[in-house]
């Protein structure tokens, strides 16, 4: 059996950083209306889905001590790829320098489990390190005008280092779904801008992704006081703190980093691993639950022991 581990992790964002007093120059709002409705205070706007990516991804190579040519296969968790066609998982191979496979995996703010779980397998049939990046460009997409979705969004990439070990390694369960028929209330057509039925996917979501979150603890044996930290997709500071109170997990043991960086999609979740890890939250054998959902809609948890 052979498993995996992180080895590596690191961050990218765009150095514009927009407040939400900036926001109020332009929109109907207000930096305590924001605050109060979504828990965001600021977010970086900028950048190309493969630059960030790029960045995110050296850094957490050099914390892994790897290489370019070390790596074996590349997975791009992303819903703004730089174009159609081809993929932007190839423009972050050549730009990192490496060899191998690579590809995008749209599966929205769930993008990174998905990925995570991507990589995981890729490994157990063979594959030497995985680098597993999680990045967008949302404002890209996003009407600026739109008071809904403009004060939501953010940009920003995250990457981890999967390795191989021998046995069943850190990644103990997960749990993935999707409901297409639910499309309608998360999307963008090419060549259009976000739209977000916010009300249906607030109440949508908290559920699956207490249900995910459920199943995935349970497949680990585990239960709400065995989690140490829950990595949530950034939605939403309220679906986070819904969340949290349904499945019995105190919010003081949950990764919330939305207020600088708003809702980044598959980049969320490691934006908030980065920083758990680098101020000194995440600790030898605790169980993490990483948990998210998205268009689709999607969604997915997984627990992960971490070790060092």
């Amino acid at each position: 059996m052979t498993g995996i581990k992180i080895t590596g992790w690191g961050i990218a964002v765009p150095d514009k950083v927009v407040t939400n007093d900036d926001m109020a120059v332009n929109l109907d709002t207000s930096d305590a209306w924001i605050v109060e409705r979504t828990g965001i205070r600021e977010r970086h706007i900028g950048g190309t889905t493969s630059g960030l990516a790029i960045e995110a991804a050296v850094a957490a190579m050099h914390k892994a001590g790897r290489t370019a040519e070390e790596i074996d296969n590349l997975v791009l968790a992303t819903t703004t790829p730089d174009g159609i066609v081809p993929g932007t998982a190839p423009s972050v191979q050549h730009g990192i320098g490496m060899k191998g496979g690579a590809f995008d995996l749209n599966a929205a703010c769930s993008g990174f489990v998905y990925g995570l779980v991507t990589a995981a397998g890729l490994i157990s049939i063979g594959s030497g390190p995985v680098l597993l990046i999680g990045s967008e460009t949302l404002s890209r997409i996003t009407d600026m005008d739109d008071r809904k979705i403009a004060i939501i969004v953010g940009d920003g990439a995250g990457a981890v280092v999967v390795e191989p070990v021998d046995g069943p390694g850190n990644l103990i369960s997960w749990n993935m779904n999707s409901d297409g028929s639910l499309k309608h209330l998360l999307k963008c057509e090419h060549g259009g801008t976000l739209f977000m039925d916010g009300k249906e996917v607030f109440r949508r979501a908290v559920r699956v992704v207490v249900e995910s979150a459920e199943r995935a603890m349970a497949d680990a044996g585990l239960g709400p006081d065995d989690i140490s930290l829950m990595v949530p997709h950034q939605a939403n500071l309220r679906i986070i703190q819904a969340a949290c109170q349904r499945l019995g997990i105190p919010e003081e043991r949950t990764a919330v980093v939305i207020d600088r960086y708003g809702n980044t999609s598959s980049a969320s979740i490691p934006l908030a691993l980065y920083d758990s890890i680098e101020t000194g939250r995440v600790h030898d054998g605790d169980h993490l639950l990483l948990t998210g959902f998205g268009g689709g809609m999607t969604w997915a948890s997984a627990v992960f022991r971490w070790s060092t």
